[in-house]
């Protein structure tokens, strides 16, 4: 694994549309010239959804929609946020008291993140200030990773400005530890694409310790990422953080169930890696060792000898300690069977059948199957899209990122492609009867994507 920072590299602003208008926004806005600007990218996930945050493998991609931001470092200890878009209000704060509200997932709350990891990790008290203008193209709550490439976005614009230096394993570290900071459980998956991605080849991302390994994906097909228009923000609600403490629970059980140290297992995978068995036996260790009906709260004590108060203030975190029904089963079944579709995939693309394309679309679409099923994180509209997906011609077709609205991830035979387009355009964002804001309406095939940059001014 290289262990060298994101790159840097000098351009030529004016011959950037985009940086270009973002250097004449920050000239109006902050009366000065930005010194740096930093890029980190956006990600769809082919296969491998909700298993991150459980130790598995993940294969995501970074798109080319990313996250700008136009830096300036100043003299106080004021940090002053700012965004191209009217929607997102301005934003000022001490550089040395971040405060960041769990409450409410506002805008500047993930920047903060990144900025208050880089200065945890240092163990830094007096920090500069600065000027900083955010502009964003990944479509919000959309499933690909606006809020982590803001996070990492931030985390790497502050080591910037302190001229510090970190390897791009140990920045998505941080910045995915960071990311908690606004009450999301994640697993690192969306920071560790960001920084790693390289252009052209998808990745195996694994955890513990973190590494990736370039994945070839099929010459004759396309991923095309359809937005379904529903709007999730995971750091909003508690339908995500639930999920993880299902599956925190349900290793608990099982790793119980076999005798092992049950009180120090947090992750499905530490109870597979305990036992030393695959996942195909895990799968039949889940069938014996959990009942598909809810657990209540209580029943959950009884399984594991505890009060409810140890319940409560030892395994739950704070936003799901009034939850009276735990699925734990369901839950675990989803991510022991898609961990094995994540290792069938690589194996696919690593061998190449004729048949790869179709092989492929087969396991998205039992991915999406199980998301739907078992880890229920889909929605009707998101259900609606991946059968139009499939009827236009996609082999396979699934949700992408959390769940419950976002976006769906297709892979498409490249000579389908036009056609696919034009029909899902039309059965989907013309043909719905739900007032769809034509800013969300986005269907485009994807390119693997470079990962996170900083650009000097030449």
């Amino acid at each position: 694994m290289a262990t060298e920072g994101p790159a840097v590299r000098r351009v030529q602003v004016a011959e950037h549309p985009r940086l270009l208008k973002l250097k004449e926004m920050f000239n109006s806005k902050f009366g000065s010239i930005p010194k740096f600007y930093v890029r980190a990218p956006g990600r769809v996930n082919i296969i491998g959804e909700h298993i991150d945050y459980c130790g598995y493998s993940v294969l995501p991609m970074a798109v080319e929609q990313d996250m700008l931001i136009a830096v300036e470092p100043v003299k106080t200890h004021v940090l002053q946020l700012a965004n191209t878009n009217p929607l997102y209000p301005d934003f000022s704060t001490s550089a040395n008291n971040i405060q960041i509200d769990k409450t409410k997932p506002l805008w500047h709350n993930y920047f903060l993140c990144g900025f208050k990891g880089i200065q945890e990790h240092f163990g830094l008290s007096d920090l500069t200030g600065m000027n900083c203008l955010v502009d964003g193209n990944i479509p919000p709550s959309s499933g690909l990773s606006s809020s982590s490439a803001l996070v990492c976005c931030a985390g790497l614009v502050t080591l910037t400005v302190l001229g510090m230096n970190l390897s791009k394993v140990e920045l998505a570290e941080i910045c995915a530890k960071s990311e908690r900071y606004i009450g999301t459980e994640g697993g690192g998956m969306d920071q560790s694409i960001s920084f790693l991605a390289e252009e052209g080849t998808a990745k195996l991302i694994e955890f513990s310790p973190l590494r990736a390994t370039d994945v070839k994906l099929p010459s004759g097909a396309v991923f095309v990422i359809a937005n379904s228009c529903v709007e999730m923000n995971k750091a909003a609600t508690s339908h995500f953080n639930i999920r993880v403490m299902e599956c925190r629970l349900a290793a608990k059980l099982l790793a119980k169930h076999k005798s092992l140290p049950w009180k120090e297992v947090l992750r499905l995978e530490e109870v597979q890696a305990k036992l030393g068995i695959s996942l195909e036996e895990m799968l039949l260790i889940t069938e014996d060792a959990l009942h598909p009906e809810p657990y209540s709260p209580e029943e959950l004590c009884k399984c594991l000898g505890i009060n409810l108060q140890e319940l409560k203030t030892q395994i739950l975190s704070p936003n799901t300690q009034d939850v009276l029904t735990f699925k734990l089963y369901q839950r675990a079944k989803h991510v022991y069977s898609e961990a094995a579709r994540v290792l069938q995939f690589k194996k696919i693309c690593e061998e190449a059948p004729d048949n790869m394309v179709q092989l492929l679309g087969e396991l998205m679409n039992q991915s999406h199957m199980s998301c739907r099923d078992m880890y229920e994180c889909s929605c009707p509209e998101l259900d609606q899209l991946v059968d139009i997906c499939r009827k236009f011609g996609a082999q396979g077709s699934r949700l992408t990122g959390a769940g419950w609205g976002g976006c769906t991830v297709s892979i498409v035979p490249a000579d389908k492609l036009s056609s696919f387009l034009a029909n899902v355009h039309e059965a989907y964002y013309q043909r719905s009867n739900r007032s769809l804001a034509p800013e969300k309406q986005s269907l485009f095939a994807t390119k693997p994507g470079g990962g996170a940059l900083v650009f000097l001014e030449a």
